[in-house]
């Protein structure tokens, strides 16, 4: 983790020292992975992340920053509690990148094609790749990543069950935007897509007209990014 300070409008000011550390896993380190960190079996014996040192750490922060925060907020939220009481963003789909002409989203692509260069796969220089990345003007728009992100970030989300949609519409949905749920996670097995609160009130008329034929309901809920990317919306 690597704190850094900014302003409201996406300017960074000052990044401050990395907390990185080791933590044994329950099985070996295979060696395709040794070969892409350079972290063996020996480096880890014995270490242990200290829940009081993250607690620390993350406490003051505003918001949390993972470059894929689908992946990062579940899995930091089964180790450390503190990681469920904040807002999370992500760097990969919260920053308009195709609008911007970049067609890849991987750290290492978008470093490149902003005209720098690292030594990627350990966590404390990602986590200044990103910083770099997040400081930097977009290539068409200008606008610093770091302000679109807040930009995305700030702005809640409704998440749309198409619950009991019949089944011949569901190229219709998937051509739309909608996903499908398969119900595994505690969540409908349906088809759902996120959208902006000013868009609700036209897609639920939607459904009603084209989906479903009937007015029905049309269940909803709101995500805000103290929720987003988590277990408990799921996707």
């Amino acid at each position: 983790m690597v704190p850094f300070t900014y302003s409201s409008d996406g300017r960074i000011f000052d990044v401050h020292e990395a907390y990185n550390e080791l933590q044994e896993p329950s099985t070996p380190i295979s060696p395709e992975i040794t070969r892409i960190t350079g972290i063996t079996n020996e480096m880890v014996k014995g270490h242990k992340i200290s829940a009081d040192k993250v607690a620390e750490v993350v406490g003051p922060a505003a918001l949390i920053i993972a470059h894929n925060a689908a992946f990062d907020r579940r899995f930091a939220e089964r180790a450390f509690d503190v990681f469920s009481t904040k807002a999370w963003a992500c760097s990969m789909t919260q920053v308009p990148w195709k609008d911007e002409q970049l067609d890849g989203l991987k750290l290492e692509y978008l470093a490149m094609k902003s005209g720098f260069f690292y030594d990627a796969h350990r966590a404390t220089t990602d986590c200044h790749a990103a910083i770099e990345l997040l400081a930097r003007p977009l290539p068409q728009s200008g606008a610093l990543a770091l302000s679109a992100l807040l930009d995305a970030a700030r702005q809640p989300t409704c998440r749309v069950w198409a619950e009991g949609s019949p089944f011949d519409f569901k190229d219709i949905l998937k051509a739309r935007g909608y996903r499908w749920n398969d119900g595994n996670d505690g969540q409908p097995r349906s088809w759902y897509r996120d959208i902006s609160e000013d868009a609700l009130e036209e897609e639920i008329l939607y459904l009603r007209k084209e989906i479903y034929q009937r007015e029905a309901d049309v269940p909803v809920v709101k995500i805000t990014a103290y929720d987003r990317f988590s277990d408990r919306v799921s996707k």
